[in-house]
């Protein structure tokens, strides 16, 4: 059974500007062309395409996602190595995280000030505005 584009789109959840950008990247082969020239894709694809969007929707890069992909690939490869690929990954998101946490400790702590002193005058003499034009010194 073959596909036609927008039919794997829907099944995948996935766009068909996003299958022909993976094709063209090569994280998905390229598919046969049926006599009109249409693409015709075979449920190995759309397998392949729901691995790849689930890979993007935990946050791997393309890079990751071709690791993944080679993994996958390889049955002589280890499981280790997909675990150790997540774990990196795991990594980067709580320092992403860490990171937002401050940020959003900073914007608070700005809106708090802001409340505290805001008088409602043009919007130079805020202190939001002049908070965010002070060079601060460390």
């Amino acid at each position: 059974m073959t596909f036609r584009i927008g039919t794997l789109a829907r099944r995948t959840g996935t766009s068909p500007a996003t299958i022909r950008y993976y094709e063209e990247i090569g994280l998905l082969p390229r598919p046969d062309r049926r006599e009109s020239g249409q693409r015709a894709y075979g449920s190995d694809t759309a397998e392949r395409l729901v691995f790849i969007r689930r890979c993007r929707e935990f946050g791997f890069s393309i890079e990751q996602v071709r690791t993944f992909l080679a993994l996958v690939q390889n049955e002589k490869r280890s499981c280790g190595e997909a675990r150790d690929l997540a774990t990196v990954h795991l990594a980067s998101v709580r320092a992403k995280l860490d990171q937002l946490k401050k940020l959003e400790r900073s914007l608070a702590e700005l809106v708090r000030s802001c409340e505290s002193s805001c008088i409602g005058g043009p919007t130079l003499d805020c202190c939001v505005v002049r908070d965010l034009a002070t060079v601060a010194v460390s």
